[in-house]
């Protein structure tokens, strides 16, 4: 069976700064902030949300159909996904604009600042969901605003059964927005930070989400992350990785996870262990798409 995932791809510009970012910026000046980063290491790689967790999925053994637009530069990625033997079915090109770029600098604590050029990704929305016997799962993760609340609907109307994980694109939707896409959700993920935003915009609390779908996962970064389902909490524990070399698309690499046990009818807590495991094989290697999963189901 086939997870159809709606969100970005984009090439990924990744910058490593070998001090802290805590040390270079005062609070008191941020109203006149002017700083400069020395990055001795810069690479470029394949990114964006949905292409991200379609290799997480692929590498598991999954069908990953990523639904996502790329420009006129983005033949280099679409000739990786055949090479890696990922659906290209809903992939579209937008001619005269930019693939997604993604400008992401980490300093030697792992925090990240990020700077998004979306460019083919604001035509997402023109991309159709359509039910299809194969599909059992889809994802709506972080793409162009009118593609998420476009392509919640058309999973709902289509009967497919999705993933909400809003992302870094969250703060885009007020709390009516938010309350739909959870009413057409089967599942909600979020990180700690977004989960605390997501109720303060929607007036419910975590355990009343959680009572409204399937499930919610409240991913916790090292710590593992929390479950719930009808109201319930239970913790999974994080996995310890071989190295912390690049956070990069961890998250990404957790949702691949999680869709690849959804595929399989496993309950949210054997999805969310799985989870843990592969984000942390991530993590161990550079760049989002670059890592091996072998012994790791």
């Amino acid at each position: 069976m086939a997870a159809i995932i709606c969100g970005s791809f984009a090439f990924d510009t990744i910058m490593g700064f070998e001090g802290r970012f805590a040390e270079q910026i005062l609070p008191d000046q941020l109203h006149i902030l002017n700083v400069s980063f020395l990055v001795p290491s810069l690479r470029r790689d394949f990114g964006g949300c949905a292409g991200n967790i379609a290799y997480a999925l692929k590498a598991l053994g999954g069908t990953p159909l990523p639904m996502a637009t790329v420009g006129a530069d983005g033949a280099s990625y679409v000739a990786r996904l055949e090479e890696l033997g990922i659906s290209t079915e809903y992939v579209r090109t937008v001619a005269d604009t930019f693939t997604a770029q993604a400008m992401i600098m980490t300093d030697r604590d792992n925090n990240q600042i990020t700077a998004f050029h979306p460019g083919a990704m604001m035509q997402a929305h023109v991309t159709r969901i359509v039910a299809r016997e194969d599909a059992k799962v889809g994802i709506v993760s972080p793409d162009g605003r009118d593609a998420m609340l476009q392509h919640a609907r058309q999973f709902a109307e289509a009967g497919i059964p999705f993933v909400f994980d809003p992302g870094q694109g969250l703060p885009m939707f007020d709390g009516a927005d938010l309350l739909a896409f959870i009413e057409q959700a089967s599942w909600v993920t979020v990180n700690d930070y977004e989960g605390r935003m997501l109720c303060e915009r929607t007036g419910l609390s975590l355990a009343d989400i959680s009572r409204k779908v399937r499930g919610l996962v409240v991913t916790l970064a090292a710590e593992g992350c929390e479950v719930w389902v009808n109201g319930e909490r239970t913790h999974v524990a994080g996995v310890v990785p071989a190295a912390v070399v690049d956070p990069t698309g961890c998250g990404d690499a957790w949702r691949g996870a999680l869709l690849f046990g959804l595929e399989q009818g496993w309950d949210l807590v054997r999805c969310a262990t799985l989870g843990n495991k592969v984000g942390a094989a991530k993590v161990a290697q550079r760049g989002p798409q670059n890592y091996t999963l072998d012994g790791v189901l």
